[in-house]
């Protein structure tokens, strides 16, 4: 499913620029060692981190995107990286646990 398609349906804020890319599955973690060990290319990753250091890691696996639940606001330098590096950014009110059901019944599963 097209990123672009995923965030209308979860109603999602869009921080920056939506990259044209399929979202092959999700991962949801606040360990950055954990995303980084197991999240794949294209993952759409939902944290509650809202720090630079997250556009570096999704950088690093080419995921489709990241989006920061619970009502958090990501950091200004966290949203100039994500535009510098062209990673799509999104906000929601959700928990992570609601973001995730509703990735999931959007018939998006986990990439492990």
């Amino acid at each position: 499913m097209k990123l672009e398609i995923v965030a209308q349906k979860l109603n999602l804020k869009q921080i920056n620029e939506i990259a044209q890319v399929e979202v092959s599955s999700g991962y949801a973690s606040d360990l950055l060692s954990d995303v980084l060990a197991r999240a794949k290319n294209g993952a759409l990753w939902v944290t509650n981190h809202k720090h630079t250091n997250i556009i570096g890691v999704a950088v690093m696996l080419n995921l489709a995107g990241v989006i920061i639940a619970g009502g958090v606001e990501p950091d200004a330098g966290t949203v100039e990286k994500a535009k510098e590096e062209k990673i799509s950014l999104f906000t929601t009110d959700l928990t992570l646990y609601e973001v995730v059901g509703r990735m999931y019944e959007l018939g998006i599963r986990g990439c492990c």
